[in-house]
């Protein structure tokens, strides 16, 4: 009961947090000049203004700010996310078909970065003021202060031009009609670079952070006991120490989801990565209002409810957080 409870109180935040974000990003986006009839009248070189005032009235854009806003409102409650004007198809197609890169790509990135983070981090702590300690921490930091985009194109060059092992962008080779199986190698192929990159900076986050809350552990009194029962020292820092230093690098994780969303972007632009932070940009670009709004509003979604799970999966680590 007490555990439905802990679920039905994460839950019932979800929907005003979302409606929040979806008022502040309507309100920032407006805020910013251009339209998507500047561009499109750009784009067409000899527009008049009577063109460009058509092409607001077409799009809704020459009614009060309020009335858009309620309009949007309205629409997010059915979940039609309207139609870009650039591209002239519906928003929630578009997103359809580029979400999935992007989640491929983040959940890899968020796994690797947290898996091999905690791994590091564990080692370190257990060999304490000790070389190999000294050499993952400065690793970690040449890690953190390394520029993403930067860390991709040398990436690239050596993986992909040197070595030739590795592709240099996309997500699958074009025009082979392959098995699933083959498929399957080839995407991950494609994904190896893109992920290391997007995810090497959270592993020098998640390494610090599980080092430090690692040597805090090791002051507790269970830690102190289990190694005067004998317990080696690998046991009592993989299975004791680690178990219960998890919680802040969950905690981080689930903190930087929205942040490596953001990441993303660069990433798939280096790589030609097929995904949400491509269009985005794209969309940025094109001032295309409908576009941006409903991608902002999709990753808002995602980045509550990978705070919901995280939320959940402090209650199953940490039984304490569900009473």
């Amino acid at each position: 009961m007490k555990s439905l409870l802990f679920v039905g109180k994460r839950a019932a935040v979800v929907v005003p947090s979302v409606l929040g974000i979806a008022v502040l990003n309507f309100t920032l986006l407006h805020m910013a000049p251009g339209d998507a009839a500047d561009i499109i009248a750009a784009q067409s070189g000899g527009a008049t203004t009577e063109f460009v005032e058509e092409l607001r009235r077409s799009f809704g854009l020459d009614r009060p700010l309020w009335q858009q806003f309620f309009i949007y409102l309205g629409k997010l409650l059915t979940f039609d996310l309207g139609v870009s004007h650039v591209q002239q198809r519906p928003v929630l197609s578009l997103i359809a078909e580029r979400a999935p890169a992007t989640v491929l790509l983040m959940l890899t990135a968020i796994l690797v970065a947290t898996l091999l983070g905690m791994l590091f981090g564990t080692i370190a702590a257990m060999r304490h003021r000790k070389w190999l300690d000294s050499i993952i921490s400065v690793l970690a930091l040449l890690a953190y202060a390394t520029p993403q985009f930067w860390l991709g194109l040398m990436l690239i060059v050596f993986f992909s031009v040197t070595l030739g092992i590795l592709p240099s962008g996309g997500m699958m080779t074009i025009g082979q009609d392959i098995s699933w199986p083959l498929r399957v190698l080839d995407i991950a192929s494609h994904l190896v670079l893109p992920a290391v990159t997007l995810g090497l900076f959270y592993v020098a986050l998640y390494t610090r952070l599980m080092r430090a809350s690692m040597l805090e552990v090791y002051t507790y009194d269970f830690v102190t006991t289990a190694r005067a029962k004998g317990v080696s020292e690998t046991r009592v820092g993989f299975v004791h120490a680690a178990a219960n230093a998890l919680l802040p690098v969950v905690t981080m994780a689930g903190v930087q989801i929205g942040h490596m969303l953001g990441g993303s972007i660069l990433v798939e632009t280096v790589f030609g990565w097929p995904g949400l932070g491509r269009l985005l940009f794209d969309a940025l670009q094109q001032r295309d209002l409908n576009l941006l709004l409903g991608i902002l509003f999709i990753s808002s979604i995602l980045v509550v409810v990978a705070n919901l799970v995280v939320d959940l999966l402090y209650g199953v680590l940490d039984p304490r957080m569900a009473k």
